[in-house]
Order: C-alpha cells, then sequence, then structure tokens
C-alpha cells in the first residue's frame, strides 16, 4: 500500500521518535536532557558499554557514532524488529492514534493532481526567473540591487519576475499544455468580474515559497509600482497552500539549525527581505510568516525546529503589538522546555537595515538581549503604570493571574505563578532612601544579587513607580479603561472618513495607540481596507468592524466626541474639515508621544548619572527633564486637541456652509 508523504509526515510529527525507541533501549541519565528531547543510550544494534546512540526528538532522527547507523521513526523498527515498512507506518499510526489511510482511489486520483499542480508552480518559477533576466526585468533588477542582493542571493532564493501584462504567464503556460483550470487551481490567475481570466502578478518581484519537501507551492509578490493597492500580494489558498500553517524559508533554516555545528535556535522575523537579507549576512536559520501575524500552527512548526524560537520585532509601537499577540498566542501552549524569546529592534530599523551596512554584528547584538516571554508579559502589564493605591495593586495582581492561568501545562502555569508572585514582591516593596542613594530591592531580600525588576531610579519614589530596566525596555506605555479624547478622535474620523487612509496610508497606519481596545480596532480597521481595497466606504468599513464585536467600542467612541462636541470626527463633517483636524490631531499625538519617550530617556540618563555619582551631569538632566515637564504640563493643560474643540465643524458633507447642527 501506497501510503501519502502528508500521512506519514503526521504520524511522525506526533509522536516522538525517543518514544519508538525509548520501549527497546534505557536512556542514560547523565547524558540525556529530556526537556530538550535530547537522548542517549547504549546502541541496540551493537554491543557496548558506553551510550553513544543518540536521538534527538526536534529532529525525528537517530545516529550511533559507535557503528554509524542512522534512520528515523519507520528504519529504526525495519531495521531492528524486522518489519517491513507498512506493518512499521501501522505501529506507529497505533502509537499515534491515527487510523490507518483506507484504499482510496480519488485520494490516489488527487495525489496525482498535486503532482502535476506542483509541476505548473515549478514552470511558473522558471518563467518569472527567466524573465527577471530579461530586458522586461531591468527595474526589477536595479531594485535588487539597490536592496544589495548579489547574483548568488537572487538565484538561491529563486527570486524573478512578473511582467506587467495580464497574460504573459497565462499564455507561456498555454504553450506547455497547461490547463486553465490547473492554473486557477495553482491561485496563477484570476478572473474577478470578467469573463476571461488574467495573471494574478503582475508587475512584482516574485519570492517562491517552498514546502517543507523543497517544492515550489505558492508565491509571493512586491510590487514595483508605488501606486498598487497592496505593496505585498500572496497567492491565495489553493490544495497545495494554506498561508497560515507555512513559514518562508521553513526547510533551508531548518537545516541550518539542525546541521553539525548549526545554529541554535531559529529566528521569526517579518517578511521575505529580512529573511534574505540575513541569509546573505550569513545569519541563515531565519524564517518569516506570510504577510500576517504570526499563527498556531506556525508557531507549532517553529517549535518542531527549536525549543525557543527567536521572535523578532520592529521597536515600533507596530512592532511592540506584534509582539505582544506573540505573547497571548505562546502562553497557553507552553511546555517544559519549550517557549519563546523576543528581539526588538532599535525603533525605525529592520532586519535589512541592520545587516546591510555593518554586516551581522548589529543583529547578533540585538538577539544577544533578547528577552524570555516571562520579562515580555511582566512589561506589558507593569510597565509605565500607575501603582500608587492599594486597589490598583490588587488588579495588576488579579489581571497577572488571570493571564497566568491560560497556560494548560500544570508545571509551567505554576512556576509562572511564582515568578508573578516574585516580581510583585521586589516592584511593590516600599523604598527607604539611603544616603540619597538607591536601595536594591533584590540585595534586601535575598541578601545579594541584582532584581532587573527592583524600582529604581529617580521614578522610583514609592510604591507603583517603575523600574529602570522597564524604562530602557521601549515597552514603557500608559493604559487607560476608556481612551483619551484625541486618540479616539484619530480612530473614529479615519472609521467615518475611511478616504483619508486610502490618501495617506503608510502614515496613517503606523499610528501607534496606547488604549488597547483601540489597537485591537485599528488592526481590524486596517485589515478591511486591505481586503476591500478600491471598494472601501464607511458602510462596508463599520459592517466589518461590527461582524468581529467592535459596535460597542464604535457606539462609545462616537458619545464619546459628541460630548465633547468634536464635529469634525463625525460622518457629517467635510471632507476637507476631517481631513485638517485629523492631521492636526495625530501632529499633535506624535508630539506628545515623543516628549513621553525624551522624559524616559532623560529619566534613564539622570539614574546612570546617579549611579556614577556624576553631580554636574545630573543637574543639566534635570534642567533638561524639567524644560520636558513643563512642555507635556502646557499640552495637557490646552483647552482643546486641535484648533476648533468644541466648535461645530463649518460644513458638512455635501455643503460648503451651512453648520453641523
Amino acid at each position: 500500500m501506497r501510503f501519502s508523504p502528508s500521512f506519514l509526515e503526521e504520524i511522525r510529527d506526533r509522536v516522538p521518535i525517543s518514544a519508538v525507541i525509548g520501549r527497546r533501549v534505557t536512556w542514560d541519565r547523565k547524558k540525556t536532557n529530556v526537556s530538550r528531547g535530547d537522548y542517549w543510550a547504549c546502541c541496540p544494534f551493537h554491543g557496548e558499554k558506553s551510550p553513544s546512540f543518540h536521538c534527538e526528538d526536534r529532529k525525528g532522527r537517530y545516529h550511533c557514532f559507535g557503528c554509524g547507523v542512522s534512520g528515523d521513526h519507520f528504519r529504526f523498527l525495519t531495521d531492528l524488529e524486522g518489519l517491513n515498512f507498512p506493518e512499521a507506518v501501522q505501529q506507529i499510526a497505533d502509537m499515534a492514534g491515527i487510523p490507518m489511510p483506507q484504499p482510496d482511489v480519488q485520494a490516489e486520483k488527487r495525489e496525482k493532481e498535486r503532482a502535476t499542480l506542483l509541476d505548473v508552480m515549478e514552470m511558473a518559477t522558471q518563467f518569472f526567473q527567466d524573465q527577471l533576466q530579461s530586458a522586461n526585468g531591468a527595474r526589477a533588477r536595479a531594485y535588487l540591487r539597490d536592496r544589495g542582493l548579489t547574483g548568488r542571493t537572487i538565484e538561491t532564493f529563486r527570486l524573478g519576475f512578473a511582467p506587467d501584462s495580464r497574460n504573459a504567464l497565462k499564455e507561456h503556460l498555454a504553450t506547455k499544455g497547461v490547463l486553465k483550470e490547473q492554473m486557477e487551481a495553482c491561485g496563477l490567475v484570476v478572473h474577478e468580474n470578467v469573463p476571461v481570466s488574467y495573471d494574478r502578478f503582475r508587475d512584482r518581484i516574485m519570492f517562491p515559497i517552498l514546502s517543507s519537501r523543497e517544492k515550489v507551492i505558492a508565491f509571493g509578490g512586491r510590487a514595483m509600482s508605488p501606486d498598487a493597492p497592496a505593496k505585498y500580494l500572496n497567492s491565495n489558498e489553493t490544495e497545495l497552500f494554506h498561508k497560515g500553517s507555512v513559514l518562508y524559508n521553513f526547510t533551508r533554516a531548518r537545516r541550518a539549525a539542525q546541521g553539525a555545528g548549526g545554529a541554535e535556535t531559529i529566528i521569526a522575523v517579518e517578511g521575505y527581505m529580512d529573511v534574505i537579507a540575513l541569509h546573505q549576512a550569513g545569519i541563515e536559520n531565519a524564517v518569516a510568516p506570510l504577510g500576517t501575524a504570526l499563527t498556531e500552527n506556525q508557531l507549532d512548526l517553529l517549535w518542531k525546529m527549536t525549543p525557543e524560537p527567536v521572535l523578532c520585532f520592529d521597536g515600533d509601537g507596530a512592532g511592540i503589538r506584534a509582539a505582544n499577540r506573540a505573547v497571548d498566542l505562546a502562553l497557553p501552549q507552553l511546555k517544559p522546555g519549550r517557549s519563546v524569546r523576543f528581539a526588538l529592534l532599535p525603533d525605525g530599523k529592520d532586519p535589512d537595515d541592520l545587516v546591510k551596512h555593518e554586516g551581522r554584528a548589529p543583529f547578533d547584538r540585538v538577539m544577544a538581549q533578547a528577552k524570555p516571554l516571562a520579562d515580555m508579559l511582566w512589561s506589558r502589564e507593569a510597565g509605565g503604570g500607575s501603582f500608587d493605591t492599594p486597589e490598583k495593586r490588587a488588579e495588576l495582581e488579579a489581571r497577572l493571574r488571570q493571564i497566568v492561568a491560560v497556560i494548560a501545562d500544570e508545571s509551567v502555569r505554576r512556576h509562572y505563578g511564582q515568578d508573578i508572585r516574585e516580581r510583585l514582591n521586589g516592584f511593590f516593596q516600599p523604598q527607604a532612601k539611603q544616603g540619597g542613594g538607591r536601595r536594591d530591592f533584590n540585595r534586601d531580600r535575598r541578601g545579594g544579587g541584582n532584581d532587573r525588576f527592583a524600582p529604581q531610579g529617580p521614578r522610583a519614589a514609592g510604591a507603583g513607580s517603575i523600574s529602570d530596566r522597564l524604562i530602557r525596555s521601549g515597552l514603557v506605555k500608559g493604559h487607560h479603561d476608556q481612551p483619551t479624547l484625541r486618540e479616539s478622535a484619530l480612530a473614529l474620523t479615519i472609521v467615518n472618513h475611511p478616504e483619508l487612509l486610502q490618501q495617506e496610508y503608510d502614515e496613517i497606519a503606523a499610528i501607534d495607540y496606547d488604549n488597547r481596545d483601540l489597537q485591537r480596532l485599528w488592526s481590524a480597521v486596517l485589515s478591511a481596507t486591505a481586503a476591500a481595497g478600491t471598494r472601501l466606504s464607511r458602510e462596508l468599513l463599520i459592517e466589518k468592524l461590527e461582524e468581529q464585536g467592535f459596535a460597542a467600542l464604535l457606539k462609545l467612541l462616537d458619545q464619546q466626541i459628541r460630548n465633547a462636541r468634536l464635529w469634525t470626527a463625525t460622518e457629517q463633517a467635510a471632507h476637507e474639515d476631517a481631513g485638517d483636524m485629523f492631521r492636526q490631531a495625530l501632529a499633535l499625538h506624535k508630539r506628545a508621544k515623543a516628549l513621553r519617550w525624551q522624559k524616559i530617556e532623560l529619566e534613564r540618563e539622570i539614574a546612570a548619572a546617579a549611579e556614577a555619582e556624576d553631580a554636574e551631569g545630573i543637574d543639566a538632566l534635570m534642567r533638561a527633564l524639567q524644560e520636558i515637564q513643563q512642555e507635556i504640563l502646557r499640552m495637557e493643560n490646552q483647552d482643546a486637541i486641535i484648533d476648533g474643540f468644541g466648535v461645530l465643524s463649518g460644513r458638512v458633507k455635501g455643503s460648503a456652509g451651512s453648520s453641523a447642527g
């Protein structure tokens, strides 16, 4: 009986190879590291007294350094027990709790069709590669050259170019005997609102996406035109491709991590170009999700390669929000020896920027500072908050306990609970002045060491202050149960006037909201905008948001805006007035955030100067801090967030001079 590769892969993934081999050998306690899935024993294939037989769950392979035997689950059973291959498959399937597949004529037919589709994808890949090297691909080659990619790198990743034509690929494949139905099944052509199909990818640099068996199953396309509605476009879901279950560069990164002297972990970055630039700089263990937030299936793929992958995010607001979403995604699935770390890039930089001019050293430094998941969780919940009353401290404690409760593994959940208690004890312990210096809470409590989360520095004047480490983390942000009027105005103006977002997408999409409800709303707004394209309207956007459960929040924002009589944010406002108000409010929003970060940075420098006993430096920094605080106070005391606050918009839609009512 012929077994499909997907079935064999599934049962291998469900049963650790140590469970198969462990029934035949006794693991050596000294050399075995169970938490890492790393096992040693005396070889069952030849007699020996010291363990030289090794297997790794992560790789699903075994190898004896004495006699040289090696293989996978099935090879172990066929070689050691003399089973034939179907019998070995039956035994592993029984251990996995998966029934053996029944002979299925239709399934075999689909398998043949799938193989044919893979052939079509290979033809398309070669076509795109050829086009990149032709006269049509001159601009694309120049772009890749400007991005610093060498010819060897372009060839390694099989980059190509889709010409600016509706039929170029379609006609090429037709000459090769490929049927229209096969092109559609591969997602290479589309026929939206027209009877005749046309090429899905046009005027784009093409990135082939490979399966775990290194077959092309999809494409990502980067638009050459700045006016394209989507900068990056992926293949649609097909028989070959399920976006949420694939990682770009998966197989190559897995080899880099598992090869002799390979990398210790896998790094997940944001996009195709980041992966490719890192590879060219010698960092070959990087992967990327395909233009969306990391999914559970993709996280499982990472854990199959390494027990502690590093998730690398931009240090800006969007990157922090993505990191926080990844925290929530990973927490329920944590197990002993299975976690994630977080590396935050300098604000405004991506991996490509870091390695382009100085090689891998700057990126390696970022990786060396990667934070454990527990640190990220603590920073998110405790950073920037005010905990100056027992009620607020109790609220923080309750919230942390509730978050930790989602961890399914009892042992990990218990240790997280203990970790949270220790952090809270250090965070809320009152500080006593000692000769004008700072007190080391961890040293007081444990007799030595240094508590990275103990309150320190000029903000540690009492309970509820944040630590110097948190100040330096780049994660300190305010959190309010109700959004500020300025943030509400920014979000609701775009909901009521989505054409503003389409006009200045990059700047507006990058808005960093403090309020978490608005963060979630904003993510939904951007997703709906990308999906709707040119069909986007206020009515369609609100319909999509209400479908996702934002009706109550939209009602709250609308009431808040109307109570403040800020009519320029309502749907009745004329487009020009809404745009003018939005730009002014956004400028104030950015300025307020810049002042906050300047204040945090000055506080950090004052703490460092205090450690160095630099009195002159402290005086100068304190003067600068006072100036920043005064400007912050002036902004907070403004009567309005924009000119005309509390005054009716001068125009309504469709009227040049009437009142909004």
